[in-house]
């Protein structure tokens, strides 16, 4: 008798840490035979991407190798962009694999399946803004925020030498949502600036000028409102501009146009408003996708068009029993992954599965080196406890840890820690190129 073969596609937070378990649990053992296709070679976890634009992260050294990880932790990978899925004959295709220069290096392949999990992620959703796709930065993936870095660094470097022959000039950048991302983003620019000014540039703080647009009455909505008027206060010390109830109606090369009228100038403009599926899964034939392209998923988080289709992360519409939706976040994936291993173990022993119900942990967001805030506990008590400064700062911290420690284990992050703090002496404190 033939083993199962279990799909994993994306190796996000989720999927990676999905793939991780049942390759240690079924793959070690035989029992099933685990792949996992991702577009890229290396994962990096969402969350921090915002300091890999900044410089504050250097990727090359945080990533994971998805196959050197795939060999320890018994499953195949496979670099690929899913192109198709064939749900009734179970077999997806992954688009052919192009070189630096055009060149084809894998061809189109075909992957059957037993079992498929969906685990893609998101973008973000502009909205249909005109001009935001053509003028704005979209950090979505380790390769947007590096090219935003490189932006960055260049920019910086042009104002210094303009600074040094006696006409300085300031930096306006713009960022569109005020979600942890926005946040997070314009407070590690300033770090930035600061850390640049130590390395020889002619920089200060009032060569930058950051602005956080938000077209929603106040930012960061996930937060207490206490909590989130903290964060106006921090930002307003560090010189950003905080702008509530903006509404962006069109973005070109001078800035952002609003609904009322007014232009806000930028010379380097961010979108980090709404998230939504990737365009093509609502292409798929079969496959039932809500208007933002999120699949459609019953609560055991099987597609409500096959159930050997398994979702989870940013691109499951998952309902919950008071007629809410799992939202878009780190802790949501981390869930739905171990939710799905109990599922599908129960799938292929016969034992009836399971209802996902979302428990919200809390938020936390850190404004770099500044400050951090943010609550804890969530609907795990009926009661959230408001947490700022160190303490934040180490919880905060602790959830990178935990995703770590599901992928390597404790001894491994552990010396990934070790070495971490090595790094904090020998390397720049920023990424410099």
């Amino acid at each position: 008798m033939a083993i199962p073969r279990i799909v994993v596609v994306g190796g996000g937070a989720g999927g990676l840490e999905l793939v991780t378990r049942l390759g240690n649990k079924l793959g070690r053992k035989g029992q099933a035979e685990i792949h996992l296709v991702d577009r890229n070679p290396t994962h990096l976890w969402k969350p921090l991407l915002h300091e890999v634009a900044t410089g504050s992260l250097d990727s090359g050294i945080d990533e994971v190798s998805y196959r050197a990880h795939a060999y320890y932790h018994h499953f195949r990978f496979h670099l690929g962009s899913l192109k198709d899925i064939r749900l009734h004959e179970r077999y997806i295709t992954l688009a052919a694999t192009l070189g630096a220069n055009g060149e084809e290096i894998q061809p189109e392949r075909v992957l059957t399946y037993d079992y498929l999990v969906m685990a893609i992620g998101s973008q973000t959703n502009d909205f249909g803004t005109p001009g935001a796709d053509k003028h704005c930065a979209f950090l979505d993936s380790r390769q947007e925020a590096d090219r935003f870095h490189k932006q960055l660094i260049q920019t910086f470097l042009r104002l210094s030498s303009q600074a040094s022959l006696g006409s300085p000039k300031k930096l306006r950048i713009g960022i569109v949502g005020a979600g942890a991302t926005g946040v997070e983003l314009a407070a590690e620019l300033h770090n930035t600036t600061a850390l640049l000014q130590a390395y020889g540039l002619q920089l200060d703080s009032g060569d930058l000028a950051v602005s956080i647009l938000e077209a929603g009455p106040r930012i960061l909505p996930a937060l207490p409102e206490r909590l989130s008027r903290a964060v106006v206060n921090e930002l307003a010390k560090l010189g950003i501009d905080v702008r509530t109830s903006t509404r962006i109606t069109q973005v070109d090369s001078a800035g952002f146009h609003t609904a009322d009228g007014s232009v806000i100038e930028a010379d380097i403009k961010v979108w980090a408003a709404g998230v939504k599926g990737p365009d093509f899964l609502s292409q798929i034939e079969g496959l039932e996708t809500s208007p933002t392209n999120q699949i459609l998923v019953h609560p055991s988080l099987q597609s409500v068009s096959d159930e050997r289709v398994f979702v989870i992360g940013d691109c499951a519409r998952c309902p919950q029993p008071d007629g809410s939706f799992v939202p878009p976040r780190a802790q949501s994936a981390h869930q739905m992954a171990s939710h799905v291993f109990r599922n599908l173990m129960a799938t292929m022993e016969g034992r009836e599965l399971a209802d996902f119900l979302y428990q919200d942990h809390g938020s936390l967001v850190s404004l770099s080196r500044y400050s951090t805030v943010g609550s804890l506990m969530g609907n795990l008590s009926g009661k959230s406890m408001m947490i700022e400064g160190k303490v934040a700062r180490f919880v905060y911290i602790s959830l990178y840890r935990l995703h770590q420690i599901a992928l390597h284990g404790y001894i491994r992050t552990a010396l990934i820690m070790f070495s971490a703090r090595i790094n904090r002496i020998i390397r720049p404190r920023l990424k410099l190129h």
